[in-house]
């Protein structure tokens, strides 16, 4: 089935891209021509992939020292992939990089931060006033005695304070690490401890939906669990002065913007630790993937300039916490000298105009967020494009999971009529994409528009051989430089092999089931590990998801496969709207349409209203949890989850009995 089309991008827009202007520069240094067919540019950038990387280095103007070779592989056989290095003697700084330019009058001018809160207030920041106290708060560490390598963690809300955390961190070469204040006690203790950070940047408390919510006794007991802590900084979120007296070692983060700042960044190896992000942890203990500072910093410029155009004085913004990759990836826009666009707290308070406004009052470029949100926008009624000034918006970026076909269709619709959709898939393991959007390409809808360059991205079927216009595993077969370094203590690199490179040996194998279509796009079908099974042929959640959500009645869905003896069945929960009842009619609706618009494999056999349904801490709904329920098989790490008690619900449904 053709998708359809629903925006080329015009000849002006195409020509002032960042990415025509790289291709120019390389058809200058005589490296490629690329002709203006992108296929043909990704093809050269994964066929010479080292002559793309240094290319990309050198365009951009990376801050550092390139010497030596482009790749080094460390061993060969099943390991050669996960063991390739980038740039393996070459030194840079993460914080110079993003900084670049603050201390040039006009440069440092230039807006660096706006940090919205729900409450309404607002905090603006220029690059200058940002690296002023990212310098002080880095001669502050080091004068705590943080050293190369040593962790800094923040359990902090999306402000301005993270970003300074983490470039006062990576200024001096320490390794930094966050989770967002809804995580509770375990939760945080489950990630941190496992890492052992020296520092912990913290608030009093956050603010959601008008509620405060205070965090200082988990503060205090994180101090008392995580022996490794010596200071616990804490700025005054829900009071200018907050009581510190229960929490050890604890001082007012204002107080380190008095110390005298570094005078210089830390010149660091290439390969040397930046990040460390978190799994999800929903099947056990949340693996602790650690990231490096080249790898994330050129892949961050090559997704930034070349996929999203993001361009000096450009406004970024994107919808999320602090606990999600994303946050990392929109901080990296000021590498670009953009300003970055923050807001911490409900994206409907009080309603679903709340970010567009916020878009129209910063001349927001790049709006990125979650497919999900787009979905309850278009669900709440709301249409942006009727009541908000969105002339700035160039590019919207979706992603966390798969964007419905109606998704697509209400963002042309009802948000702009010429912008660039950019839906987007990668992950934590990468802290960046897979696959992702293109200035210069057709948007279809339901389709990603490419595949990322210098990404040998490909579909893979089940002998492991590379397939278009069928379903297949998604998976990469070389190396790349946001590959992690490593998982956290696990020296002989067993279970980081294990994540990835064992499915198809040596192959990193993502983990979804996906398509390459004939537009040379990308749909993704739902996560590998959650396919259903049928009469044994693999179904992806999202064909069922597209039909079921479209319907008004619905305002979200889950869908598992049940074992029933040799055979699985499958099972559609949904939660309903307001006012909405699950009868009769209804359910035979939903079954036509996911039959027309799917297949009648996909056909649930039993659909099931529930009150709630659980996701993680980054709105990702949990399918592997409620299966497990539902088999009556433990759930290892209900912290992982935003309301773990939704998973009494799915226990011991009557409609799920063997006879029903």
């Amino acid at each position: 089935m053709t998708s359809q089309l629903l925006w080329t991008p015009s000849e002006k827009r195409k020509n002032n891209s960042r990415l025509l202007a790289f291709a120019d520069w390389l058809k200058e240094h005589n490296l490629h021509d690329w002709q203006g067919d992108y296929l043909r540019l990704w093809q050269w950038s994964v066929d010479e992939k080292q002559a793309f990387w240094s290319s990309l280095w050198d365009w951009h103007g990376v801050i550092g020292d390139k010497s030596g070779p482009v790749m080094a592989r460390l061993s060969d056989g099943p390991q050669a992939m996960m063991q390739t290095r980038f740039f393996p003697d070459a030194h840079v700084n993460f914080a110079e990089n993003l900084l670049r330019g603050y201390d040039q009058p006009d440069i440092g001018a230039l807006a660096a931060i706006s940090s919205h809160h729900e409450n309404g207030t607002i905090d603006r920041m220029t690059r200058a006033e940002l690296a002023d106290k990212a310098m002080r708060m880095a001669g502050w560490l080091k004068a705590q005695g943080v050293q190369k390598g040593d962790r800094v963690a923040a359990y902090i809300p999306n402000i301005a304070e993270a970003v300074i955390t983490m470039l006062a961190s990576s200024a001096i070469g320490a390794v930094y690490s966050s989770c967002s204040p809804d995580f509770g006690f375990g939760g945080v203790r489950d990630r941190f401890g496992q890492i052992e950070p020296k520092i912990l940047v913290t608030v009093d408390g956050y603010r959601y939906n008008g509620k405060e919510i205070d965090r200082l006794e988990i503060i205090a007991q994180l101090t008392k669990a995580i022996p490794s802590i010596q200071k616990v900084l804490v700025k005054g979120y829900l009071t200018e002065h907050p009581d510190l007296s229960a929490i050890p070692q604890a001082a007012l983060l204002s107080e380190v913007y008095q110390a005298e700042p570094i005078a210089t960044f830390e010149q660091m190896g290439f390969n040397d630790p930046l990040y460390i992000l978190y799994s999800s942890g929903t099947t056990g203990a949340p693996k602790c993937i650690v990231h490096g500072i080249g790898g994330t910093l050129l892949q961050h410029i090559k997704e930034g300039a070349l996929h999203a155009d993001i361009k000096p004085g450009d406004s970024v913004f994107y919808f999320t916490t602090c606990g999600w990759m994303m946050w990392n990836w929109l901080v990296s826009a000021l590498t670009h000298q953009a300003k970055i666009v923050l807001y911490e707290g409900n994206p409907f308070a009080p309603g679903p105009e709340r970010l567009w406004q916020m878009a129209e009052t910063e001349g927001v470029s790049l709006f990125g967020t979650s497919a999900k949100y787009i979905d309850a926008v278009r669900k709440s009624g709301y249409e942006p494009a009727k009541s908000c000034d969105l002339n700035a918006l160039q590019t919207i970026c979706s992603t966390g999971s798969p964007l419905t076909s109606d998704g697509f269709a209400f963002v042309y619709e009802a948000i702009k009529e010429d912008v660039h959709l950019a839906s987007i898939s990668g992950g934590t393991d990468i802290v960046s994409c897979f696959v992702l959007g293109t200035p210069v390409r057709s948007v279809y809808a339901g389709e990603i528009q490419a595949r990322g360059l210098g990404m040998e991205v490909a579909v893979l079927d089940d002998e492991g051989q590379p397939v278009s216009g069928m379903q297949g595993e998604l998976c990469c077969l070389s190396a790349f430089p946001a590959q992690p370094i490593g998982f956290w203590n696990d020296p002989d690199n067993s279970r980081y092999q294990d994540a990835y490179f064992n499915h198809f040996e040596g192959i990193w194998r993502h983990g979804d089931w996906a398509t390459l279509t004939e537009h040379d796009g990308i749909i993704i079908h739902g996560r590998s590990d959650a396919t259903l099974n049928p009469g044994g042929v693999r179904i992806g959640t999202a064909e069922i998801y597209r039909p079921v959500e479209a319907f008004d009645e619905v305002a979200e869905a889950l869908v598992i496969g049940q074992t029933i003896g040799d055979d699985v069945r499958v099972i559609l929960f949904i939660r309903l709207a307001v006012g909405a009842v699950l009868d009769e009619a209804l359910i035979k609706a939903i079954k036509s349409a996911v039959r027309s618009k799917a297949s009648p494999r996909h056909v649930p056999a039993k659909i099931i209203a529930v009150a709630d349904i659980p996701r993680t801490r980054s709105g990702k709904i949990t399918e592997l949890a409620v299966r497990d329920v539902i088999h009556g098989r433990p759930v290892k790490n209900t912290e992982a989850l935003a309301n773990p008690e939704a998973l009494d619900l799915y226990r011991d449904l009557p409609e799920l009995h063997k006879d029903n």
